[in-house]
């Protein structure tokens, strides 16, 4: 019987802990140093918005499979103002769908062009999640939304994660809210896919780390939830041309692709996240670059 206590203590205490550790399934958080700028977090996604005596700018509804009344309570227990912009950071369900409600309340969608020519696609073949906005008005290289008193700055850099992605920049905070394609102490995303190639991708990186900004809030809590820095995204470039120049040894010796994906290792980057699960799709998209030219 005392064995019995014991057993049923240690499993209380490990149960304890366990649910201590798990995060919310939502939270929120202002950036330290502004006024402003919050980060809102949904499961393993985030949005920036940003509150202005005019209304409120936010991004990505990111409400995927959710609803998305979270997120906008999120929005209303900071302020009343209300929610006059919404704007796409590319064209990926995971973090545009769910946006309708947004619209409901009256908010201008904004977009990459690329954006809506996707979305149109998607909606003619009968595929487009029914919650899914179409942007209101399209981006081709830049944009400038300016509300009370907030600048906030569309930049599109290249194709990478998406041909369609936007670079949000709020000048005065030196802050970009930048969504997948530059993860933080990550390997990339599985086989890097929806991209033209990955030599622009990291030209896309090297034009993100070109504009001027100090913090970056990520599309999804890496680290530890910390924000980015530009280190971190001259870090992502080293890791793609390191991984670059690995893939086309590999290709040039004829080990593309099967070979390649069990032989380079890259140990400088081994203790970033995904690195195990993720690194021979890694190679695997370089071997379609280096072996087969696309």
């Amino acid at each position: 019987m005392k064995a019995l206590s014991c057993i049923v203590v240690l499993a209380a205490l490990v149960t304890g802990s366990a649910l201590a550790q798990t995060p919310p399934q939502t939270s929120t958080r202002k950036v330290e140093g502004t006024d402003n700028v919050y980060i809102f977090r949904y499961g393993g996604h985030q949005s920036m918005f940003v509150v202005t005596p005019k209304g409120v700018i936010a991004t990505d509804p990111i409400s995927y499979l959710r609803p998305a009344k979270p997120y906008i309570d999120a929005i209303k227990a900071v302020t009343d103002k209300p929610i006059k912009y919404v704007v796409y950071s590319h064209h990926h369900y995971d973090h545009i769908a769910g946006g309708q409600p947004f619209k409901d309340l009256g908010a201008t969608f904004i977009a990459h062009r690329r954006t809506r020519e996707r979305l149109l696609e998607l909606k003619k073949q009968n595929s487009l999640l029914a919650d899914i906005v179409l942007p209101d008005q399209v981006v081709d290289d830049r944009k400038i939304i300016t509300l009370g008193g907030t600048t906030l700055e569309l930049d599109y850099v290249g194709r990478n994660h998406s041909d369609n992605s936007l670079v949000m920049r709020l000048p005065r905070e030196k802050i970009v809210f930048v969504v997948d394609f530059a993860p933080i102490e990550s390997v990339q995303f599985r086989n890097i896919p929806d991209n033209a190639s990955p030599i622009e991708y990291i030209a896309s990186l090297k034009k993100l780390a070109s504009l001027d900004w100090e913090r970056m809030i990520p599309g999804h809590p890496y680290a530890g939830g910390r924000l980015g820095t530009k280190k971190d995204v001259e870090d992502d470039i080293a890791y793609m041309e390191d991984l670059s120049a690995e893939v086309k040894k590999a290709a040039d010796a004829g080990k593309c692709f099967d070979t390649a994906m069990k032989e380079v290792k890259l140990p400088k980057y081994e203790k970033w996240a995904n690195y195990d699960a993720s690194l021979p799709a890694n190679v695997e998209r370089f071997c379609y670059w280096w072996g087969r030219g696309y």
